[in-house]
């Protein structure tokens, strides 16, 4: 009885785990590559969502869709890096700025607070189309597309921070002094990072949007805390140096929220828990995590001390 409820827990989660797992993979290149606060992200999750949702509505082609909505995104992140680069407002504001026109420019797209693609055809239903003849379940052959499509983009990813451009992106994030005096203009390398993450997040919204049947303004508000929640959870995790472990920890931290977030909407009543707790859990949740990386840091700081003196 209770192997069965963890499966049907892990069948509900998967694919908002690893449709999340998408937006933390943007999230990661700001957070953790660029070590730019970033808000945008709340902004171009539904972004995303709304320019794929009037894409469908009005019969475009899916695939033309789906890349318009990651430019979409781009677009917002180039739109923050500029206010950060060439009017110096500090990140962390340029993103909240971003993040409030695009409440506006979201509701301007979607005619109004949502839009429903109910019956509507999407990428998704295509696929379940495309496997209607087989027995296997739609949640399976979402939950296997899914996780195609988060090793691709995983992939691509780990591909690109091997690149020259991509070196010198992480190389950014560490030192910024050493980037200048290689002569290179970190402002252009804040435009092509933040970009390409609020473009990633674009596509993760616009994947909700097709999964949900619905895009909504609302759709992106505390989208942060669970791309911050998920890099630092799967940190906690796999703990490594390499790019390809770390964007895996990435989904799996991803993964991992949603898990406890759908065992709470599921079975919250049965320890006097409601839907609007959720949020709280994951905030302990968070900083518990936090709690026992910067323990476990000083500990490692203090033994690297202690053999340091031994040595000597």
């Amino acid at each position: 009885m209770i192997f069965k409820q963890i499966i049907n827990i892990l069948i509900v989660a998967a694919p908002y785990g690893l449709i999340y797992g998408i937006m933390a993979l943007g999230v990661f290149i700001t957070f953790r590559i660029l070590d730019f606060p970033d808000l945008t992200v709340d902004g171009s999750f539904p972004l995303g969502a709304a320019i794929m949702a009037l894409f469908i509505v009005n019969g475009f082609n899916l695939y033309i869709a789906l890349f318009i909505s990651f430019l979409g995104g781009i677009t917002a992140g180039i739109i923050t890096a500029s206010i950060h680069n060439y009017i110096k407002v500090p990140g962390l504001l340029a993103g909240i700025i971003t993040m409030i026109m695009l409440y506006s420019i979201n509701i301007r797209i979607l005619g109004g607070s949502n839009l429903q693609i109910l019956k509507r055809k999407t990428i998704l239903t295509n696929i379940i189309d495309l496997f209607n003849k087989t027995n296997i379940p739609e949640e399976l052959i979402l939950i296997i597309f899914f996780i195609i499509i988060v090793i691709i983009i995983k992939l691509l990813l780990d591909l690109f921070f091997h690149t020259d451009l991509g070196l010198t992106l992480r190389a950014m994030g560490d030192n910024t002094q050493m980037v200048l005096n290689q002569g290179i203009n970190p402002d252009i390398l804040k435009l092509i990072g933040v970009g390409m993450s609020n473009g990633i997040v674009a596509l993760s919204g616009a994947f909700f949007a097709q999964y949900q049947k619905f895009a909504d303004t609302n759709l992106g508000q505390g989208i942060i805390i669970t791309g911050l929640a998920s890099v630092i959870i799967g940190e906690f995790i796999i703990r490594s140096n390499k790019i390809f472990l770390i964007t895996l920890s990435v989904v799996l931290g991803a993964t991992i929220i949603q898990t406890v977030e759908i065992t709470g909407r599921m079975y919250g009543a049965y320890v006097f828990l409601k839907p609007t707790d959720l949020k709280l859990i994951k905030g302990f949740l968070l900083i518990v995590i936090l709690g026992i990386s910067i323990i476990l840091k000083q500990r490692k700081k203090t033994n690297k001390k202690i053999r340091t003196g031994l040595t000597l």
